[in-house]
């Protein structure tokens, strides 16, 4: 066991034998020794303090069948009900609704960055209702939170999930109370405060919030409170599974090649990973190998120093990057990314700010797709990753976008400025060096 001094177990209590319809999901299951729990808002294990996880009575069948009733489901995360920890009646409550969005064949940076054409897409979620894949984690953990009776749904937040929360919260008719560091874009911070919920500042970083968080939980003035990734961390983790369902139906129910995931707790990585495994288990694709590949920014880049250095732990780093939403220097799933790089033959690498800066006007030149810090990452991760000899680019390969760039403007508002301004005269505009 790799992982410990997790924070006690929630104060709620829930009689899971008469509320709780979570679909498929039969209980929750530690990912360290295997013991198994009933369904509840609790996130680490009894005996070894592991990471819970939610277990399933996933469907048995043709998959032909499977795939026919996922594609006339809605354009939405709940087209894949019958494989999440949902109710089936789930489509019809408020929420969110987040999902499918746009798998972009990228030929414009493939060009660029010297990768077969038709063979690099990006998955861009900036089309989620918030503006990132937090949508997708948000919109399970609310399920739970119906089904748990909670009233408050709360988290810790570098900023997308605040303002992820703040919008569920707002729609399904939950109270919200979110917790951030109080140095966030300024972008962000006014979105999480728009949809009327409470929006705390912590003077510290991310895990700073985060232990503030833990202590919360376990305290009286925690109950009725829905940490999504805390309490309802297993069930949250499974918005993440969405993703892979998404990018191998729009493949054409195949496995991509190579997929590159930005990394800030490591769980996004880690639920995609489990949601090609379930994929390949259920005969919805076919099975082959594929490289997983974990991008994070060198000013908080705790994974990559210990893939590259060999190491099986992670070891906390302070963050200093302008890739605040990936800027989580002690990154729970961090082990466990570990693991699934090495297992699938992929990497964990990183790029420093400058890069980062230069992935995004790169993305944005090219393709149209306007990323926020994390997209810059995974982009400049890939073009490095592609110029080392380390992704080939013969395959096919997915880089994920988790949110818009217009939450960042700061990042590249210095650099990207108006070309030239000029009286009103096509003189001036020729002046200008304009006209060709």
């Amino acid at each position: 066991m790799r992982r410990k001094g997790l924070a006690s177990m929630a104060v709620q209590t829930v009689d899971t034998a008469t509320t709780v319809d979570l679909g498929p999901a039969s209980g929750l299951s530690c990912r360290e020794c295997g013991e198994k729990f009933p369904l509840g808002p609790i996130f680490a294990c009894e005996l070894c303090f592991g990471p819970l996880e939610v277990a399933y009575d996933l469907p048995e069948g043709d998959p032909e069948a499977l795939r026919k009733r996922i594609e006339a489901g809605p354009a939405n995360i709940w087209r894949y009900a019958p494989l999440l920890p949902v109710p089936a009646d789930v489509a019809d409550k408020p929420n969110l609704n987040p999902g499918w969005t746009k798998l972009v064949q990228a030929d414009n940076l493939a060009r660029e960055l010297g990768v077969e054409p038709g063979k690099l897409f990006v998955k861009d979620d900036s089309g989620n209702p918030t503006h990132s894949f937090k949508d997708r984690v948000v919109a399970q953990a609310l399920e739970a939170a119906r089904a748990f009776g909670f009233t408050t749904l709360s988290c810790s937040s570098t900023g997308n999930l605040a303002g992820a929360v703040g919008a569920a919260a707002a729609r399904a008719g939950f109270r919200s109370c979110v917790f951030i560091p109080h140095d966030l874009e300024q972008g962000k911070v006014v979105m999480a405060a728009v949809y009327g919920g409470e929006l705390v500042g912590i003077e510290g970083n991310y895990d700073d919030v985060n232990r503030f968080c833990s202590e919360l939980i376990g305290d009286p003035l925690g109950e009725g409170w829905g940490f999504v990734n805390v309490n309802l961390r297993p069930y949250y983790g499974e918005g993440s599974k969405t993703l892979a369902y998404e990018i191998c139906e729009q493949l054409g129910w195949q496995l991509p090649d190579q997929i590159v995931i930005p990394i800030a707790s490591g769980s996004q990585l880690t639920k995609i990973d489990k949601g090609l495994q379930e994929l390949i288990k259920l005969g919805l694709v076919e099975d082959k190998p594929y490289k997983i590949f974990g991008a994070q920014a060198e000013g908080c880049s705790p994974v990559s120093a210990a893939f590259k250095a060999g190491h099986d732990v992670v070891r906390p780093q302070k963050p200093n990057t302008i890739a605040k939403s990936l800027a989580i220097g002690n990154p729970a799933d961090g082990p466990y990314v570990l693991d699934i790089a090495r297992r699938t033959g992929g990497a964990v690498e990183d790029v420093n700010d400058e890069q980062v800066v230069d992935a995004i006007k790169l993305l944005a030149r090219t393709e149209g797709i306007f990323a926020e810090t994390a997209g810059g990452v995974t982009v400049g991760v890939t073009k490095k990753l592609i110029e080392d000899g380390v992704l080939d680019p013969t395959l096919t390969t997915v880089v994920l976008n988790t949110g818009d760039g217009l939450k960042t403007l700061d990042a590249v508002a210095e650099t990207s400025q108006a070309t030239a301004t000029i009286r009103p005269s096509l003189d001036a505009f020729r002046d200008a060096g304009l006209a060709n």
